[in-house]
């Protein structure tokens, strides 16, 4: 019985996550598909999405597998690499909007997604990635 409560806890918190998940999204295709926009530049910064949580989850593969030592270096420079993309989406927009490329408004319906979609994969390793036993270990 109390497994099966642990379990409804996660399927809650995967509900919650993928709920903010497309909150965010929803403001980055805002920024791009308004009519008083109507530029998809902004769109670009979901390929940092997909990169982000890339370095975080080969690091942990190939720490599980070396010493202490290999592995304090191998988590700093995915958290190096990890932060390097998540500067770089909120960077391309401000760009962009320095740039006259896209607007002062989608540059700030971009920041907003942003901000919603990393709080969202943050909370995704947070919630499953803890190393008790009744934890779900994805990656």
């Amino acid at each position: 019985m109390n497994g099966h409560m642990i379990q409804d806890g996660g399927h809650q918190s995967l509900i919650g996550l993928a709920f903010f998940g497309a909150i965010g999204m929803t403001f980055v295709v805002l920024a791009c598909a308004l009519p008083q926009f109507n530029l998809w530049w902004p769109f670009f910064v979901v390929m940092f999405y997909i990169l982000a949580p890339i370095p975080w989850c080969i690091s942990r593969r190939y720490t599980e597998e070396m010493s202490d030592s290999a592995s304090s270096a191998c988590t700093e420079l995915s958290i190096f690499l990890t932060t390097g993309i998540v500067v770089s989406a909120f960077g391309l927009p401000i760009v962009l909007a320095r740039a006259g490329v896209i607007q002062g408004a989608a540059c700030g319906l971009t920041v907003a997604g942003n901000v919603v979609v990393f709080i969202t994969i943050l909370a995704y390793f947070i919630v499953f990635t803890r190393e008790d036993d009744f934890a779900f270990s994805g990656f």
